[in-house]
């Protein structure tokens, strides 16, 4: 995973600027230690002139080596430049953080206000700047010796036709104070690893208050292997929020690496340094060690506050010269339409001769695109995920673009498994790159691995309250187009992401799956929560969990679904913290717990679920019934998987009685030796019973052959 630009920075202070030249950027460097006080300051602060590199006039520089620094000291930093930001006109002198740095500490600040940069942090060790945390060294992956620094082989990961995600915002794993009447999320990297390694880790977070979280392996005992955290790269705003606002791409977020102490006062907890690093590299160790594949959520369509507002604006982003008419850029019109949501947008359409950071060369290219896939690289690097989820690929403006990402991330993520010396093969089905943009356009596929369904989500919601999907004349088709995603137009169940719930929880159709019941008017909402899932886990695509759905969490915040006093849908739906107190306390979460745990286990396993065969082998819509039966799996291959779904109020007369039974016409032969299990109650079906079974209303039965 080589990159001039990153293998330069571990010999070298590197700023590639490659705009307006007539004034050399300084390095501004304290020399001796961080300083906390009221406000924190340098210890013997040094302006440096950085000088051209040798490697490319795009690049300024300074070798560390010549520096006079301390073995084993961290040092904090900021780049000076004048300020190109157009809206600005002054060109006042700031500094601003190194758009490539490893990490940053918002406890030092410059500039103020708007304008706010963090110092960025680096470690001098052995001769060469490493990554750090301003009051730890971290073991690194890249680090020789020591069983700690070591990952386990890529080969033993899970490939993406057996992933089931759990998406999860990592502020929403810790309840906080009540702000303005509602709880809000203050969770950190070592509460989502406690969510993995429970009680056993020495970085458990600040689980004590939780029982089922102090004594449970949350993840692992649900089984799924790939954890997709919301944005963990810094942000300037949105802070302990879910991230979509990111500012120092290449950094850890500095607030999810500060677990806050209740019993500590405020300014204590705002003086506490971030183990952002240390503690990220931890939770994928945790993640690897346990099965579990980690995706890195990117938000490449728009920044909020990142370096190059600053350092070099018109280089790398779109400047808006009409506000009043819409989004348009004389210099690039081909960003036209798109939103930042608040943020610059990135100008991906806009090439230049200049330095890529990707090969050391100059040539024709598009700055904010090498730079962005550089940040990429950095991260499977330094982090070794091996997945990513792009957010909102609609306002990139650019398929080539992410196209590009698909094949320099993939092309790095085979450098490393051919370098670790992993089985020849292997390599492009443990790796995954997928788009988020709910309008699901298929032309994407190709450029990317796959997408975000949300097609499926509002499809599910619909048929488990009895509803066609939206559009479809037929609540047959429904359920067919729901149960295999090449009936949507896909053509392999690695394209195709499906979920009854995301983290967009904002608006009428979107809120979390019990409040969508809630809203419905559904009282005794278990069974259409246990049909959403046993639908999920058995269809083509590849199943992913919003944080607390599993046990049926429900959001506390009134997601109002109209204005109020200046509110719309979204204003509050990132702030609620998945309450997994109700886990503990309710029977009936536990009880579905139980369910989805067992249904995501068996999809993990089962050869008949990691293929696209799909087999619809009997309908009932007669007598107010709506049964469909479906079977997984390659016929005289796999031990086929069979679901028998009622999406109705029907039940069979008198079910308990031993005779009452439901046939099944076609159910398929079970061979001698061979027996079936019913999966949702962990059950062994009596000899001749299979295919013959009494349902119940709004049930879900998942058989496998074993």
């Amino acid at each position: 995973m080589s990159s001039p630009l990153l293998d330069r920075k571990q010999t070298h202070f590197v700023f590639w600027r490659p705009g307006a030249r007539e004034s050399p950027p300084r390095l501004v460097i304290g020399v001796g230690a961080f300083a906390a006080g009221k406000p924190p300051a340098l210890v013997d602060e040094r302006h440096i002139p950085m000088v051209d590199s040798a490697e490319s006039p795009d690049l300024w520089e300074l070798a560390a080596a010549n520096l006079g620094l301390q073995e084993g000291q961290v040092y904090h930093y900021w780049f000076e430049v004048p300020d190109t930001a157009p809206f600005r006109p002054s060109g006042a002198s700031l500094r601003c953080t190194d758009p490539a740095a490893y990490a940053v500490d918002w406890r030092l600040r410059a500039n103020g206000g708007d304008n706010d940069a963090a110092a960025a942090i680096v470690r001098w060790r052995h001769g060469k700047l490493c990554p750090t945390d301003a009051e730890g060294e971290p073991i690194l992956f890249a680090q020789q010796g020591g069983a700690e620094a070591r990952d386990v082989p890529m080969a033993t990961l899970p490939t993406n036709n057996r992933l089931v995600i759990y998406e999860l915002p990592t502020a929403w794993t810790k309840i906080g104070d009540l702000v303005d009447s509602h709880n809000v999320g203050v969770g950190t990297f070592r509460d989502v690893q406690a969510l993995i390694d429970g009680g056993t880790t020495t970085r458990r977070g600040h689980f004590t208050h939780t029982r089922r979280l102090r004594d449970h392996r949350h993840l692992v005992e649900l089984g799924i292997n790939a954890l997709e955290l919301l944005p963990p790269a810094d942000t300037f705003a949105d802070r302990r929020s879910w991230g979509y606002a990111t500012s120092n791409y290449f950094s850890p977020d500095f607030d999810l690496g500060r677990p806050l102490d209740p019993a500590e006062p405020a300014a204590a907890n705002d003086a506490k340094a971030s183990t952002a690093v240390g503690d990220l590299l931890a939770l994928v160790r945790s993640c690897h060690g346990n099965g579990i594949r980690f995706f890195y959520d990117a938000v490449m369509a728009f920044a909020n506050h990142d370096p190059y507002r600053i350092g070099d604006f018109l280089d790398f982003h779109v400047f808006f010269t009409d506000l009043t008419n819409g989004p348009f850029d004389h210099l690039d019109p081909e960003q036209d339409g798109r939103d930042g949501f608040g943020g610059d947008l990135w100008k991906y359409a806009f090439t230049q001769r200049s330095y890529d950071p990707l090969t050391g060369a100059t040539s024709d290219l598009v700055r904010a695109r090498r730079h962005m896939i550089t940040h990429l690289l950095h991260w499977m690097r330094q982090y070794h995920v091996d997945g990513l989820r792009l957010d909102s690929v609609n306002n990139y403006g650019n398929w080539d673009f992410a196209g590009d990402i698909r094949r320099e991330t993939r092309a790095a993520w085979n450098a490393r498994w051919n370098a670790e010396g992993n089985p020849a093969g292997g390599a492009d089905e443990r790796f995954l790159v997928v788009g988020e943009e709910l309008s699901v356009p298929k032309s994407l596929l190709g450029h990317l691995d796959g997408l975000w369904n949300e097609d499926w989500k509002r499809a599910v919601r619909k048929v488990i309250v009895g509803q066609n999907a939206d559009g479809e004349p037929s609540f047959e088709w429904s359920v067919r187009k729901l149960i295999d995603c090449r009936n949507l137009g896909f053509a392999d169940g690695t394209q195709a992401v499906n979920y009854v719930g995301s983290h967009d929880v904002g608006g009428q159709g979107n809120e979390r799956l019990f409040n969508y019941l809630d809203f419905q008017g559904v009282a005794f909402k278990e069974k259409p929560i246990k049909l959403a899932f046993a639908c999920l886990l058995s269809s083509v695509g590849i199943p992913m969990i919003l944080a607390g759905d599993e046990f049926g969490d429900q959001h506390d915040i009134d997601i109002f679904r109209g204005d109020r006093d200046g509110h719309t849908p979204d204003t509050d739906k990132q702030l609620d913290p998945v309450n997994f107190d109700r886990l503990d306390n309710d029977p009936w979460r536990q009880d579905l717990f139980r369910y989805v745990s067992r249904l995501v286990k068996l999809r993990t396993r089962a050869d008949a679920l990691s293929v696209n065969d799909t087999a619809f082998i009997h309908v009932d819509f007669n007598d107010g019934k709506r049964v469909v039966v479906w079977k997984r799996g390659r016929d005289g291959v796999d031990a086929p998987v069979v679901v028998v779904a009622n999406f109705s109020d029907w039940g069979t007369a008198d079910p308990l009685h031993p005779e009452s039974e439901y046939v099944v016409p076609g159910w398929p032969a079970t061979p001698s030796g061979k027996r079936w299990r019913e999966v949702t109650q962990d059950r062994e079906v009596q000899a001749g019973r299979a295919g013959r079974e009494p349902l119940f209303p709004w049930e879900a039965k998942v058989y496998v052959l074993e």
